[in-house]
This record gives C-alpha cells, sequence and structure tokens, in this order.
C-alpha cells in the first residue's frame, strides 16, 4: 500500500505557517485537516496541500517524514516557491 508525505500551508493572521504530515489517503487527510478532526496544531485554519511525494510502504514514508521536518531549508524552499505564484 502506498503512503505520501505532504506538507499543508495555511495563512494565519500576516504569515504562512506549514505542517508536515504521513497518510495512505491523501484526499480524506486534507478533509480531516480542514474540519479541525486531524492533528491539534492543524484545528481552525484552513490548510491546501503544498507538496507531496509517494512512498511504497508505511516505513520510508515516515522516515521521509521525518527527514522533511527537519530539513528547514527545504521546507521553506517549497514554501516560498508555492507563496510567490
Amino acid at each position: 500500500m502506498p503512503y505520501f508525505v505532504y506538507m499543508l500551508l495555511s495563512k494565519h493572521k500576516d504569515n504562512f505557517i506549514s505542517y508536515v504530515g504521513y497518510t495512505n489517503n491523501l484526499k480524506n487527510r486534507l478533509s480531516l485537516h480542514n474540519t479541525s478532526k486531524g492533528a491539534k496544531f492543524t484545528r481552525g485554519k484552513k490548510w491546501v496541500i503544498i507538496y507531496h511525494q509517494k512512498y511504497l510502504n508505511k516505513s520510508d514514508a515516515m522516515k521521509g517524514e521525518y527527514k522533511l521536518k527537519k530539513d528547514y531549508n527545504l521546507r521553506n524552499k517549497i514554501k516560498n516557491n508555492f507563496i510567490k505564484k
């Protein structure tokens, strides 16, 4: 079963904030985040997916999520590229 690592973006006041996670169903997971049933951090905000990468298994997806969460330069690059559009 494929898994995905994803990055969400939301505008909060005058700042853009991001969230990184993994799932096996992107559409459903985004719906949960946008209906305040996802992670506590994401509640009450409107989110859009700005990045996703497919993995063949959960273990690799979890490693990919950890790597993306720790790589602030890559996260900022993805976020800034999306904001400029």
